[in-house]
């Protein structure tokens, strides 16, 4: 044998060692992928230690949480209220009388699979007249916006399977951060009444289960801010099993905002 046929040989045995090698990895990457996907759900995620305690937001959704109207600028808020109808559009009665059921309040609407896979899980309604002067039906005064009387949503974020308030009512409540925030605050009125969020709509099963879930809302209506003054407004929800006061986490269980109302 020449050596220029031994070394054309050596060059075939590498490139097949090394075909099959790669080919060996391949296949066990692909297995232990395989593997590990079994025990990942589609609907639940398999690690949810970073969202044990629901925090709040608000909507209009704002940069920096500021809610700032200029009532004689119409451009100023005209953002907010394209905003809310769109984000309020699912919560509308006909939508929800569709997709979701007439529950009964007080108690969770409890859904368990019992050893067959119980898909998709049914909501309860929200309907949007539960906000009641925030509802923005039929609101010449686009949600307050165009009087300086603005309403502001809460919304608590969605955790999977968590049972809020531990199985007794809860609300939601808002102040000024500071005796002189509480003083240009003003008065508000809160819809549902009290800034109440029933039992009914827990617990959240995710969103491939529960495909027209809507979350319940508290609006909030302040109707006399003292003008051209920036106010700090905190609200909070008042649940047995949420804890509103973790200083490492600001908003766990509550959200602080900005809400100035400019008047010439």
């Amino acid at each position: 044998m020449s050596q220029a046929e031994g070394g054309v040989i050596t060059s075939a045995f590498i490139l097949l060692f090394y075909l099959v090698f790669y080919g060996f990895l391949t296949a066990m990457f692909t297995l232990t992928m395989w593997v590990m996907l079994q025990t990942v759900s589609d609907h639940t995620p398999k690690y949810q230690d970073r969202l044990a305690t629901p925090g709040l937001m608000i909507r209009p959704k704002t940069e920096n949480l500021d809610v700032i109207v200029n009532v004689s600028d119409t451009e100023s808020w005209d953002q907010h209220v394209q905003k809310l109808n769109k984000f309020l559009e699912p919560y509308n009665d006909s939508i929800q009388a569709q997709k979701n059921d007439v529950c009964r309040p007080g108690r969770y609407y409890e859904q368990p699979d019992n050893g067959v896979l119980n898909y998709p899980k049914r909501a309860c309604q929200f309907n949007r007249t539960q906000l009641g002067d925030c509802s923005g039906i039929g609101d010449p005064t686009h949600y307050g916006y165009s009087t300086g009387q603005p309403c502001v949503f809460i919304k608590m974020n969605r955790v999977i399977n968590f049972y809020a308030g531990a199985n007794q009512s809860m609300n939601v409540t808002c102040v000024g951060k500071r005796d002189e925030d509480a003083e240009n605050l003003g008065s508000f009125v809160m819809f549902p009444a009290n800034g109440n969020i029933d039992l009914m709509y827990f617990p959240y099963y995710g969103k491939k289960f529960h495909v027209n879930y809507t979350q319940p809302l508290v609006a909030v209506k302040f109707l006399n801010v003292t003008p051209n003054v920036e106010v700090n407004v905190e609200c909070r929800i008042n649940a047995a099993n949420i804890a509103t006061d973790d200083e490492r986490d600001k908003f766990a269980g509550r959200v602080a905002f900005k809400l100035r109302i400019n008047k010439t």
